[in-house]
């Protein structure tokens, strides 16, 4: 009886003949589509056990594929208000409410008024000294000269026919909510203001304030000792910015009034002109 150890030669032998019975390359071959089968059966059967644990059987290729994960989309915002694409009046940062006032000073219905008569800087040539006030009733124009080609234009009601006045003035006087001393023939031509009157320092007035017509500023034009009795002043009357409707008084609104009276100095010289012909 032969012991393994006796009997390890004879297979070794048998194992080494079998061997160098093959070619080198149909045994690397061998080895090579073996090594393949092992690792096919591994994958195999983890795919066979990640298939069961999903529940779909031995055939793995049958159970459906896990979503793909998506980004989820970044909550949207709403867009800020475009406050600066809705369409602003021109005159709006010019004609609010003014603050600091004895009487209240309301913003301007501008709806009341032609555009064409609201504050602006101007190309205006001109060889007066800035500071100068131009008045040109004919179009319904007041001007600031400014100096280097450009003034400050204001629009402004005028005198009615037969109430117009041209010529060279000073501004002798200023006052912030005047009171209003109607002259004598005022009077005559129309008795029904004298209701709305009554006795003040000066004589019969109406004392400043919101109801008074010379509204929130005054000027007073002076021809050397004289007074000519026309004036620069405001109104509360909004709507006749443009027009011919004064007694010859030159009248802006409050807003625009306020802004030339702080630029313009006691002695300022004011020239009013006469009708353009044609």
């Amino acid at each position: 009886m032969h012991t393994i150890g006796a009997a390890s030669p004879l297979l070794n032998a048998r194992a080494a003949g079998t061997m160098s019975s093959v070619p080198a390359g149909s045994y690397r071959r061998m080895l090579n589509h073996r090594a393949l089968t092992i690792f096919t059966m591994v994958i195999c059967g983890m795919a066979a056990e990640r298939a069961s644990a999903q529940g779909c059987g031995p055939f793995f290729w049958l159970c459906e594929r896990p979503a793909e994960p998506r980004l989820q989309p970044t909550p949207s915002v709403p867009p800020e208000p475009e406050y600066y694409a809705q369409p602003v009046h021109p005159g709006a940062a010019l004609y609010g409410p003014v603050v600091g006032e004895r009487f209240p000073v309301p913003a301007v219905q501008l709806s009341q008024v032609n555009p064409n008569y609201l504050r602006r800087t101007i190309h205006y040539p001109s060889n007066e000294t800035p500071g100068t006030i131009i008045i040109d009733p004919q179009s319904r124009f007041l001007y600031l000269v400014m100096g280097g080609g450009r003034a400050i234009r204001y629009g402004v009601g005028v005198g009615r026919q037969g109430f117009n006045w041209s010529g060279v003035a000073t501004i002798r006087d200023k006052q912030e909510w005047p009171d209003w001393y109607p002259p004598k023939e005022m009077f005559q031509r129309q008795p029904e203001i004298m209701r709305q009157m009554q006795t003040l320092q000066s004589g019969i007035g109406m004392a400043g304030g919101p109801r008074n017509p010379l509204g929130a500023r005054a000027m007073y034009l002076w021809q050397g000792n004289k007074d000519t009795l026309y004036r620069i002043h405001g109104t509360n009357e909004p709507w006749t910015i443009g027009q011919s409707v004064s007694s010859g008084c030159i009248r802006m609104l409050n807003q625009d009034v306020i802004d030339l009276y702080e630029r313009t100095p006691l002695g300022a010289k004011v020239m009013v002109l006469g009708s353009r012909a044609g």
